[in-house]
Formats: C-alpha cells, structure tokens, sequence
C-alpha cells in the first residue's frame, strides 16, 4: 500500500511539473542542445546526478561519504555562477514520456523526494545543460537516437590531447572506440572511494599538464570540485560521469543495464595481468601517468 501510494504521489507531481501547474523556474536545454554547445564552444561542464542531489540532503553514496563541507560546495556549484561552466542536471521538469518505465518511475521518485532541492538552489536565471548527455542509452524508450547522440559526443574530442581523471575500475574508452577520435590519451587514476579528501593530490596531477589539455573526469562527486577548480585555472574540463558505460550497452544493445567485466579489473598488478591476453589494457597501462 504504502509503495502505491508513493508512486500516485510521484505521478501526480510529474504531471504537476509538465503540465506547468506546480511553477516550474528551471530552465534545461535538450540532449541535442547540451551536445551541440559543448561542440560549437570551449564550454567545460559539470555534471549533477541523482547522487549530488541526494548528498546535499546530506546522503551517503557508496564510493563517497556526505559532509557539511561537500554539500555547501554542490550548493555553490549547483547555483551555475560561471558563464563559461555549463552545469547539468537531469531534465526532469517537463515530462518523462521518451523514458522508459522503469527509469520514468526512479525519476518521478527522485522529483517526488528531491524538488525542493533543485528549487531552492537552482539559478532561475540559467539555462542548465541536461545530465542525460552522459546517460543516453539506458533511459530512452525510443534509442534510434542513441547513435546520432555519441557521435556528436565524440567529436568534442575529436583531435584533441585528453587527459583522462577516472578511478581505479572505470577504463573509459578501454575495448570501446569512445576516445578514438582524440590526437592522444594520457590517464590519472584516482582512489576507488572518497576521492574528495585526495582531491589536492589529484589537482597537482593535473596541473602537471599544459591548459591545451582537455580533462575528462569520472571521479564521482570529488569531480564536482576537480571541474570547478580546473575551470577556474584556464582548463577545459568535461565531467562526463557514467558515459563509458552507457557507450559499452549501447556498443552491446543491451535491453537494460548490465556489469561491464572490466569493472572487475583495479588496480596496476589486475591491470598488467589483464593486459597478457588483451592488447587494450596493454594500452590502457601506456596511458596511465598516475596511480593515486
């Protein structure tokens, strides 16, 4: 009874949303619209998921635990104070129709319990970019779109020299051509979990490199702070999240979400024995500059 009701109450303040009801202030451009200001500028981005949201409520996440000092900091980051930063959030606010159910229900949910949130620290007077560019298979009901999407995404680094910031078992681009089209790819690997407090040893990593870099960061929350300050230092910086992940379903077509096996693979020694069978993570370990 009580998971009925909470999915009427979550249904009601969807269509409260989309039907313009309930005021909606907060403005958030398509996936289309997000790629194409990525592409057409030297924007960099930062991304805000569910999980943000949820550790501003003050929420553990898995791989990083909640504080005062990290939710006041996605509460700064969240009110988008620079032009040239996009921030994304998940564009939620005017109808879920191109979602399938299951991932309409979880985001009618996170509305539901979360609104007040992105009401209270949203920036009125900003259009976000949406956080679905780096989640743009696993949602949509209809994915003829999906491989329209990564292209454009592909080619914001097409011919650049990337920097990769991701974690111990994340392998963007490994046995996948999502970073094909870079000139080069260099790699800094963070902590498997609260990469937040290694945050200074990451940046002086980063900081290593010249601002012709383009950084790529999937380091969770701890990204949030790492694209704001790499911004800030005269680096383009994309937190680009799950996007490896959504690239290998849509690679495989998979109907939903599956475990990808080289998340089974942390750490150099896992790495180096992995790379005697299989020439990617062989170049995966060339392009890794630091271990965290």
């Amino acid at each position: 009874m009580r998971e009925k009701l909470k999915n009427a109450l979550a249904a009601i303040v969807c269509f409260l949303y989309e039907k313009g009801i309930l005021r909606n202030r907060i403005k958030v451009h398509t996936i289309d619209e997000t790629i194409d200001e990525l592409l057409n500028t030297e924007k960099s981005m930062v991304r805000f998921g569910d999980g943000e949201i949820v550790m501003i409520k003050g929420v553990d996440l898995m791989l990083q635990k909640a504080s005062p000092e990290i939710a006041d900091g996605l509460k700064e980051i969240l009110a988008y104070p620079h032009d040239d930063l996009m921030v994304t959030i998940p564009g939620i606010f005017n109808g879920l129709s191109d979602h399938h159910p299951a991932s309409r229900q979880f985001w009618r949910d996170h509305l539901l319990f979360c609104r007040r949130i992105y009401e209270t620290y949203c920036n009125p007077n900003r259009v976000y970019g949406t956080t679905f560019i780096s989640r743009c298979y696993y949602f949509a009901k209809d994915r003829t779109l999906c491989g329209g999407w990564f292209a454009k995404i592909r080619k914001i680094w097409e011919n650049r020299d990337v920097v990769v910031v991701e974690g111990t078992r994340t392998h963007n681009g490994v046995g996948n051509d999502l970073l094909a089209a870079a000139k080069s790819v260099e790699r800094i690997i963070c902590p498997p979990s609260d990469a937040y407090s290694a945050i200074p040893a990451i940046l002086e990593a980063c900081t290593a490199y010249p601002k012709d870099r383009l950084f790529l960061l999937s380091a969770g929350v701890a990204a949030k702070f790492l694209a704001a300050e790499l911004f800030r230092q005269g680096y383009r910086v994309l937190d680009i999240g799950n996007l490896d992940m959504e690239y290998e379903w849509y690679v495989r077509q998979t109907p939903g979400k599956c475990k990808l096996e080289k998340h089974e693979i942390a750490g150099e020694e896992a790495n180096r024995n992995a790379a005697l069978n299989d020439e990617a993570y062989a170049l995966y370990l060339e392009q890794v500059k630091v271990w965290l």
